[in-house]
């Protein structure tokens, strides 16, 4: 996979993946994720990962919602996760492959396009 901007991937759809393909390198993930800020490797960087801090928890609710519309439509499910109320997290991986593919980086950036109502400072 070669570097995309967020601008490309999301102009992209997710494609089905059944397995039988290659994860993507760390460094091919590496370099992804210097365009999409906020975003960060874990799991030994077979997924990517990224955090929230929300007004409350039903923004939180609010954003995931909208985040389960944009994974339905291209097919592609993350991972939501919500701690103490207003902690909102989004891990991404390619199950069928046990890695990063293509699809993770595109939801990702159709995800950073999404509203979210944060915590003030």
């Amino acid at each position: 996979m070669s570097t995309i901007s967020p601008a490309e991937l999301v102009q992209k759809k997710c494609l089905p993946c059944e397995g039988g393909v290659e994860p993507c390198s760390l460094k091919q993930s590496q370099d992804q994720l210097e365009l999409l800020p906020g975003w960060y490797l874990t799991h030994d960087g077979q997924r990517i990962r990224r955090d929230w801090k929300v007004k409350n928890f039903m923004a939180a609710m609010d954003f995931f919602n909208r985040c389960a519309q944009v994974a339905e439509e291209d097919g592609h499910h993350p991972d939501l996760h919500i701690v103490g109320y207003r902690n909102a997290s989004v891990e991404l991986w390619t199950h069928a492959i046990g890695g990063l593919s293509e699809n993770d980086f595109i939801l990702a950036a159709k995800i950073d396009r999404l509203p979210i109502e944060l915590q003030k400072s």
